[in-house]
């Protein structure tokens, strides 16, 4: 029986280290026995597992919790891995790799997923079964008070839940790719992050699917969820992609207004300023949460605190963010568990520059002067005012819609820099472009946008995205942005600004700046229909005609951080 005299799971098992490849964790498979000191996997050579341990929560439900203890080890730090993905796999793997390292690691499925009762509900829980979890770790006898807590994108929501809860027990918190609320990256530049949001909902129903089916479906190319992702009305669209109904998918398009009391339960934002705890974030300059990852940065170094950061060059799903996460972790938990050095030397603030490498900074943003790039007529980029001219007109049709090619999507594949070429030979989509640089030219932080468009109707977006075109005409995406504009054109010319996702990279002379501006990227942000319609039953598509504005009275203008070298 467990401490709580409820049946704690299966007998204990013991496991070696070896086998771990079989888990199919993406580029970790040549880390082998031997190669788990490349991770710094010191310690106990054996590690017993005691599974399906059930945690009660206060309203009575059992979640599934799976025990990493060292061989031998008696009270001894503590660290904590809650998620809905199951807890084999990758998941797996960390709890041998941090129990390697002499710690217990406690892995559990949130309520409602993988033998955990309830129903799942996203992020409605995270914070009541949280803290009944600590509660439940305190009443171990091989819980010594000391909790780090570990989790990638869902999994960090639920640290971030509990974080200012925690009291005096937690140490440190990693979070990766993820950030204190989901709402703003929901609905980035007020439209639906449908690719999001619809390929998470798919995933969460595969997991139910048997192993055999689901790589049928996988080979496939996941037909279902590519007619979802095209299909109109978004209502139906979960139906079709999962073949049921998902409740919070039909929430989350009806629930889209900022103030919605929907979301005030299951986002925590307003709370991160009071978590003292060391903080250690990972993301990635092509990640999904990234601007909302940087607003918990930057709420915590308003609080006075000193959390630390790294920005790769990842996406969402990129192997490499994985083994940089856990050796980030290892590192920053032996140091707040009082057990590793003070510091390992490094900045408070780690960024990857493209172009450049690794760069240490002491905040971020760093300084930078801020440059306008103004869109000039005849496609072309300048670092002035543009002179008098005709504006430049593109037709946005929505049943035909501008595609999404790399970028910040959910799943990796899909994601990150692509040539952007035959994007660009669209005629929905205007260029701009520079000449060839003089001399190198390095942006590092938040890159914003300011666009004056007329447009035919009154609802329409505005995306604009920064590329790199290097010596061969190749034309490689930096970063992008999207703005909805919902009923206030009335056929006059507006002022749009766009928030663009922040950047750190190097162009090298010869190298050209290049600007795009188009009415959409889809699927990853829901097509607007341009007939104001609601988000959920919009079905009626009409074209429009937008006119791009580069004048003196309107300089249409990207500001991008210039670095000095």
């Amino acid at each position: 029986m467990g401490a709580d005299g409820v049946p704690d799971g299966r007998p204990d098992r013991r496991h070696g280290v070896a086998g771990l490849r079989r888990y199919g964790v993406p580029g970790l498979r040549r880390f082998g026995v031997p190669g788990l000191r490349r991770f710094g996997a010191g310690g106990p050579s054996r590690v017993r597992i005691r599974r399906d341990l059930a945690v009660r929560t206060r309203d009575g439900l059992r979640l599934r919790t799976d025990h990493y203890r060292p061989v031998g080890a008696g009270a001894a730090p503590t660290v904590l891995i809650r998620t809905p993905y199951g807890r084999g796999g990758p998941v797996r793997l960390l709890g041998l790799l941090f129990a390697r390292r002499g710690w217990h690691c406690v892995v559990q499925s949130c309520r409602g997923t993988f033998g955990s009762d309830g129903l799942f509900e996203p992020l409605l829980h995270e914070r009541a079964d949280g803290l009944d979890t600590l509660e439940w770790l305190r009443r171990q006898p091989w819980y010594d008070g000391r909790l780090g807590t570990f989790g990638i994108s869902y999994q960090g929501f639920g640290q971030w839940a509990t974080a200012a809860h925690a009291g005096d027990d937690l140490r440190a918190m990693v979070a990766v790719v993820t950030a204190a609320q989901t709402r703003d990256s929901t609905y980035a530049g007020g439209a639906f992050s449908l690719d999001t949001v619809l390929t998470w909902a798919e995933l969460m129903s595969a997991q139910q699917v048997p192993w055999l089916t689901r790589q049928r479906e996988l080979r496939r190319g996941l037909p279902r969820l590519t007619a979802g992702l095209a299909h109109l009305p978004l209502a139906e669209a979960d139906r079709v992609a999962t073949g049921s109904t998902v409740p919070f998918f039909q929430e989350w398009l009806t629930q889209h207004r900022p103030a919605a009391p929907y979301w005030l339960p299951r986002t925590f934002h307003r709370e991160v300023a009071q978590v003292r705890a060391p903080v250690s974030m990972v993301t990635g300059w092509h990640d999904i949460f990234l601007p909302a990852q940087l607003a918990d940065y930057a709420a915590l170094r308003a609080a006075g605190r000193r959390p630390r950061l790294t920005v790769g060059p990842w996406t969402h799903g990129s192997p490499g963010l994985f083994v940089t996460a856990y050796r980030e972790a290892a590192e920053f938990f032996a140091t707040h568990f009082g057990e590793g050095p003070a510091s390992s030397g490094h900045r408070p603030v780690r960024v990857h520059v493209a172009g450049a490498g690794w760069r240490d900074l002491a905040d971020w943003p760093p300084p930078v002067t801020t440059t306008g790039w103004y869109l000039w007529p005849g496609g072309r980029l300048g670092r002035s005012v543009p002179p008098r001219s005709a504006p430049d007109r593109h037709r946005y049709d929505p049943a035909v819609p501008t595609p999404a090619v790399g970028g910040p999507m959910l799943i990796a594949q899909h994601a990150g820099v692509r040539d952007n070429r035959e994007l660009e030979a669209r005629p929905d989509v205007l260029t701009y472009t520079s000449g060839p640089l003089d001399r190198p030219v390095e942006l590092i932080g938040p890159v914003t946008a300011e666009v004056y468009v007329r447009c035919s109707v009154e609802y329409f977006d505005v995306f604009v995205r920064l590329c790199r075109v290097d010596r061969r005409g190749r034309s490689w995406n930096i970063c992008d942005g999207l703005s909805r504009v919902d009923g206030e054109a009335g056929g006059e010319a507006v002022r749009v600004p766009v928030t663009l996702w922040p950047t750190a990279c190097r162009l090298a002379a010869g190298e050209r700046l290049r600007v795009q501006v188009s009415g959409g990227a889809h699927p990853r942000w829901a097509r607007n229909p341009g007939s104001g319609e609601p988000l959920g039953t919009a079905a009626r598509l009409r074209s429009s005609e937008r006119w791009i504005f580069h004048d003196p009275q309107r300089p249409s203008v990207v500001w991008l951080p210039v670095t000095q070298d």
